[in-house]
């Protein structure tokens, strides 16, 4: 059988998974695949309490028509880069073929640095400098939810059609009205295999004596507190709170005053895996695939047998972008299938353009069925969501992880 028909049965085996796996998340991470990841991923989102925004901000005045501009700011490592050339090929393509001129920048360290950054622009409704900013699910709902994103006109995205089917409708903007997702990954635990050949099996490995202020954790909240929760046996997805928030706390406040933890850092922890300064951690997975192929072999990446994480990152236009217009243009660009697939097979991330799967094949065979990119249902057993946490369940826990880790 070729390896096309072959991927083309596994793709129908998992399209009827989905119609037979049960409506819960735990129903879904063990029944379904492949395009199930896009029923996964719808709930992803946070939608929290809803809360009206301190004031109607107007968007900025378009300048797209007289401006062949577009900035975008994004994480790092989060795009292809050609090393030799020192440019980025599919942004490349893009000027070529738009003929815009394109001011990327890769910025973006964690949600919440990103966002204390720009909040009072934000919130003043003006110009951040940015035309399309990439955030994840719960700091997107959070954007939306106060009147600091632009409503996207799908006329200029005609490529939105390729985004999963199940995606359009994610918790936090039905119909994809003001985001649209960028890529998806996983959170999970990682480590240097060379110089700790007994590797991990979950969060409470990182413990060992062997890794003493070796360890990294995130500065997410919303990443490193619901993978300590899960190594405690607790569903993320059902009715924990404050007491089960606090037991995990405690966990991290022990390891961070003990000097086990060297430290919790957003994107740039991975300097510290590259310098040998941190040997074991938290970590996401595309960022490990993409530091093996560039750095040597050196680190694994796995789902802790107690759970990791699944999440989504996403295009939004801020309140005060000047080029929407030309914004949406790039997102068309990149919902291509195969210059999606040409993304993916550099990032290492879930890709959630219809087709580009097939695409792969072009670039890229080994990748095709790479679960980091278009997972199985054994990789997704142990991935899982966090539920929805309230407005002000979200401020609450923020402000107690901050101050632990000290920010």
């Amino acid at each position: 059988m070729s390896r096309q028909r072959a991927l083309n049965d596994q793709r129908m085996k998992l399209s009827q998974a989905i119609g037979q796996a049960q409506a819960s998340r735990r129903g879904v991470l063990a029944g379904a695949a492949g395009l199930a990841l896009a029923g996964l991923l719808t709930a992803c989102g946070t939608k929290g309490a809803s809360s009206s925004p301190a004031a109607s901000l107007a968007p900025a005045t378009d300048l797209s028509d007289t401006e062949k501009l577009v900035r975008w700011a994004n994480w790092t490592l989060y795009l292809d880069y050609d090393d030799k050339a020192k440019n980025y090929p599919t942004l490349q393509q893009f000027k070529k073929s738009s003929g815009l001129d394109v001011k990327y920048v890769e910025d973006i360290d964690s949600n919440d640095s990103y966002y204390g950054k720009v909040q009072s622009q934000l919130a003043a409704g003006q110009d951040i400098g940015q035309d399309l900013i990439v955030l994840t699910d719960w700091m997107t709902e959070r954007v939306m939810r106060l009147g600091y994103a632009q409503e996207l006109d799908h006329a200029n995205i005609p490529n939105i059609k390729n985004l999963l089917p199940e995606l359009k409708d994610v918790r936090f903007d039905p119909g994809r009205t003001k985001s649209l997702t960028w890529q998806s990954g996983y959170t999970g635990l990682v480590w240097n295999k060379e110089a700790f050949p007994t590797g991990l099996r979950n969060v409470e490995d990182l413990w060992s004596p062997e890794l003493k202020a070796r360890v990294t954790l995130l500065d997410e909240m919303r990443d490193t507190i619901p993978i300590l929760l899960l190594d405690q046996g607790i569903d993320i997805a059902g009715q924990w709170g404050q007491d089960e928030f606090a037991g995990a706390l405690e966990i991290l406040d022990k390891n961070i005053q003990n000097g086990q933890i060297r430290q919790v850092k957003g994107n740039s922890y991975k300097q510290d895996l590259i310098s040998g300064d941190a040997l074991a951690g938290i970590a996401y997975s595309g960022d490990i695939t993409q530091l093996n192929y560039e750095e040597g072999n050196k680190w694994e990446f796995i789902m802790p047998e107690r759970g990791g994480l699944i999440w989504s990152d996403n295009f939004t236009v801020p309140i005060g972008a000047t080029h929407k217009k030309n914004a949406e243009k790039l997102m068309d660009f990149y919902y291509q299938p195969d210059v999606a697939a040409e993304v993916a097979a550099y990032v290492n991330y879930l890709c959630p353009v219809v087709g580009a799967q097939q695409e792969m094949e072009k670039i890229d065979p080994d990748l095709v069925n790479d679960p980091l990119i278009f997972p199985t249902a054994e990789f997704l057993n142990n991935a899982s969501t966090e539920r929805e946490l309230s407005v002000e369940e979200e401020n609450d826990f923020q402000n107690q992880f901050q101050e632990v880790i000290g920010v």
